[in-house]
């Protein structure tokens, strides 16, 4: 397997169970026997194991093999050699004690710069946008790419007839105000009235 893939499987499984202060050492240039060394830290026995589960299956279920796991019994310091590369699972006061990092640490490979990159972009689409204030519904709709709603026309014509009804209310309560009480109003008659009129009294000649 290629040993930047290897190391990607490691650091992926190691995030999987959420291990600390993670670091990836290019060893090529101080030993032949393995291009890379891993560190990791757990907070307790289990997850220690935990982690060390973590690596051995997600290489195994990618075709890479595991030479041997050590450590296991107390979770303290468990190591998994994956042949190019060997991964070192510590609780925090046995990687301070024995300080790996001054051994093979001389060049460290930079891991996750793609993760964490991706990983903002993610956070930034997920961000829900905010209705400008100065924009309309319709122009706010049209800025996300939303088709606008259509007015609902029961609605409008509902609106529309209100407004005539109270407009007539009104007119005919201004019109009783002015009208002295006691006094007949004449009401002049329709014109279709007045025009059959004169042809009942032609018949009646």
């Amino acid at each position: 397997m290629d040993i930047k893939k290897l190391q990607s499987l490691v650091v992926d499984a190691l995030e999987d169970v959420k291990a600390q202060d993670i670091v990836v050492y290019d060893t090529t240039h101080l030993t032949s026997l393995f291009d890379r060394i891993a560190i990791a830290s757990g907070t307790s026995n289990r997850q220690t194991k935990a982690l060390a589960a973590s690596v051995r299956d997600k290489v195994k279920e990618s075709g890479g093999k595991i030479v041997s796991m050590e450590g296991e019994d107390t979770g303290e310091w468990v190591l998994v050699d994956l042949g190019d590369m060997i991964v070192h699972i510590m609780q925090p006061a046995i990687r301070a004690y024995y300080r790996l990092e001054e051994i093979w640490g001389d060049k460290e490979v930079k891991m996750g710069a793609a993760k964490r990159a991706k990983k903002s972009t993610d956070a930034d689409d997920a961000v829900v946008k905010k209705p400008a204030r100065h924009l309309t519904v319709t122009q706010q709709a049209a800025v996300d790419g939303e088709a606008p709603a259509k007015p609902a026309r029961k609605t409008a014509a509902k609106s529309a007839t209100g407004a005539v009804k109270t407009a007539a209310k009104k007119t005919a309560r201004k019109t009783a105000a002015k009208t002295p009480a006691g006094k007949t109003v004449k009401v002049a008659a329709p014109r279709s009235a007045a025009r059959k009129a004169p042809a009942k009294r032609a018949k009646a000649e």
